[in-house]
């Protein structure tokens, strides 16, 4: 097998101490920077001792960022774009080689020179599209910069340009192969890297059946490549330029190996430096190596959010958001969000609790601040649970 650099393949003990030394660095790049988030911080002994520090949230990355845009107190080296998430909250990019670190999971996936990838994540203000074209580049292949939307545009320009891999979100290309299906075209796509949201059994072996081997990586706007699927499939092996911790959620405390917590990443991108950045994702440590010959320590993948945000068609919904909506009315005491599924795609249903008001109204709001289209139900006052959730997520995972 070849694996895309010798780093993949370390003893345990050198990638401790390359990882330290490049903790270190970040720390003392931040400590030596007037107003970062990080002060006077004594060089560490031991990976383990990143536990004595400060977890950095996306909270306090926004109150930063009001303060200072449009990066808050996190210094950044040399950038070409500013991207924009929910929140909002802004992630610096850059053209530099592989700066997200997705090479390494298009490697695993078996992508590279002549393969022509559609990619279908979006270009505009989020970052997903130029951090999927920059691993191709790191691969060498070619991108169709496709996003989404217009499907019969897809399944053309996917058979004229001879698209061999994709991607995008889950369950995108199956949008995309039933609409070929219906118009009697036969693609040539065999290999599919999704992220963006779950990846679930049935719709794997669905891909498989179809002839497609499909592998999903883990990575947010903010610290690129998290960990990534290889072809053993069995957890996501942890990508080799940043420390992962499973802590106990709301707190930086690492739980017992194998327990479930919520993700804290530690980021050796000298332009970004995030040292603890709270996901707000859980998973848990996988024990052992992957039977693929990478030697990385694994996790399970993605087990929910330490908190009710909830990520539905590849975006994420807040509890924040649901605020606002609520704000929005004066008709309107409560709402609640649930995401389930029908069939292979995912739902979201709008539950707003009110006396009155304009539905078609409540709908156009939920667009606007939710930024995603659902069936909204209007429900008299008193009727939803007082259970404390605003995001409800029906979905199964297992």
């Amino acid at each position: 097998m070849e694996f895309f650099d010798t780093l993949e393949t370390r003893s345990k003990d050198a990638r401790h101490a390359d990882l330290l030394a490049g903790v270190n660095q970040q720390i003392a790049y931040l400590c030596n920077t007037p107003g970062a988030y990080l002060q006077d911080v004594a060089p560490l002994a031991d990976l383990g001792e990143l536990a004595r520090l400060p977890v950095l949230r996306k909270a306090d990355l926004v109150r930063a960022q009001k303060d200072n845009p449009p990066f808050g107190n996190v210094p950044v080296g040399d950038i070409l774009h500013v991207f924009q998430s929910p929140g909002p909250i802004y992630e610096p990019g850059s053209a530099g080689h592989d700066w997200w670190r997705l090479g390494r999971f298009l490697h695993a996936a078996g992508i590279g020179q002549g393969d022509v990838i559609q990619n279908c994540f979006g270009y505009h203000l989020t970052p997903a599209g130029m951090i999927f074209e920059s691993g191709a580049r790191a691969v060498g292949a070619r991108v169709l910069p496709a996003g989404t939307g217009q499907t019969e545009l897809q399944v053309t320009a996917a058979r004229d340009v001879g698209a061999t891999a994709y991607a995008g979100t889950p369950d995108y290309l199956k949008i995309i192969l039933d609409k070929a299906d219906s118009m009697g075209v036969q693609l040539g796509i065999s290999k599919a890297v999704v992220g963006g949201g779950a990846l679930f059994p049935s719709l794997r072996q669905e891909y498989a059946d179809r002839g497609i081997t499909c592998l999903q990586n883990y990575a947010t706007a903010d610290l690129g490549n998290i960990a990534y699927e290889s072809p053993a499939m069995e957890g996501l092996i942890v990508d080799e330029h940043v420390v992962v911790e499973i802590v106990t959620p709301g707190t930086g405390t690492p739980v017992v190996p194998g327990e479930v917590g919520e993700v804290v990443v530690t980021s050796l991108n000298p332009d970004y430096p995030l040292v603890r950045f709270a996901t707000g994702d859980l998973s848990a440590v996988l024990a052992g190596v992957s039977p693929c010959g990478r030697t990385n320590v694994r996790i399970k993948g993605w087990m929910g959010r330490a908190d009710q945000t909830t990520k539905i068609k590849g975006m994420f919904v807040r509890p924040e958001q649901v605020a606002v909506l609520v704000d929005k009315h004066s008709e309107i005491q409560r709402a609640r969000v649930i995401a389930s599924r029908e069939g292979e795609m995912d739902q979201m249903t709008v539950q707003i609790e009110a006396e009155g008001g304009d539905q078609m109204q409540f709908a156009r709001s939920v667009v606007e601040v939710l930024k995603l289209k659902g069936q909204v139900e209007v429900v008299a006052p008193g009727a939803l649970p007082r259970d404390g959730l605003v995001i409800e997520d029906q979905r199964v995972y297992d």
